[in-house]
């Protein structure tokens, strides 16, 4: 199966997207990360996006689109792939059809996890780790079982993310709508859009993600 799994930061593609990994062989095609694997390994594509952004330019949707099509060729046809973070725009959501039909592979499903605003920001603002051995923590839901120890290490030092404020929680919530606004009626009108309660339980929300790709 290939499809796309969206959600604001914090909503938690990550877990998820690992778990539909571990479970079915997929692979998560972030194009962050395969920006950096393409530079680092000094790809065509990746000389090319390097030489973009040393100009302090933004890489061009044709090197998106480049990148991905390499990734999948390297894939393999039996492997299912999870489009994190593209398409973003309804120009990269008919380039994405394009490569896959070049490829012989189709968009199944696309999951959106939606999320309560507030909860999001609660949920965001109250996570830190410790800093000696970074086992994750938060202030409500889960905090250490001795106040200031750290439950793995006895460490006593702890850290919180800067971006981890309800300032930039909220900047990213915007964002996030904004640029999902324009892709998601083109997959709505196909009727392959899920929308799952991104809030719920881990396991609840994995339990959903397998029924929408399974129906």
């Amino acid at each position: 199966m290939n499809i796309i799994l969206l959600g604001p930061p914090g909503a938690g593609k990550g877990t998820q997207a690992q778990r539909l990994v571990d479970k079915h062989g997929m692979r998560q095609l972030s194009t962050g990360d395969m920006l950096r694997a393409a530079v680092k390994a000094q790809t065509p594509v990746g000389l090319e996006a390097k030489a973009v952004m040393d100009r302090g330019e933004l890489v061009s949707d044709e090197i998106v689109s480049a990148l991905i099509g390499d990734e999948l060729d390297a894939m393999g046809d039996q492997v299912g792939a999870i489009f994190d973070g593209y398409p973003r725009t309804a120009a990269q959501a008919a380039s994405l059809d394009d490569i896959l039909a070049a490829r012989g592979r189709t968009l199944d499903r696309v999951i959106e996890l939606e999320v309560d605003e507030d909860a999001l920001v609660e949920r965001i603002t109250g996570r830190f780790t410790c800093a000696n051995c970074g086992k994750g923590y938060h202030e409500t839901f889960d905090p250490p079982k001795v106040a200031g120890t750290c439950d793995k290490c006895g460490g006593h030092e702890f850290k919180r993310r800067p971006d981890d404020n309800e300032e930039t929680v909220r900047t990213r919530m915007a964002e996030y709508r904004a640029k999902t606004a324009p892709i998601l009626p083109l997959y709505d009108a196909r009727g392959i859009v899920s929308r799952i309660d991104g809030m719920a339980d881990m396991d609840h929300v994995a339990a959903a993600i397998e029924s929408a790709l399974a129906g």
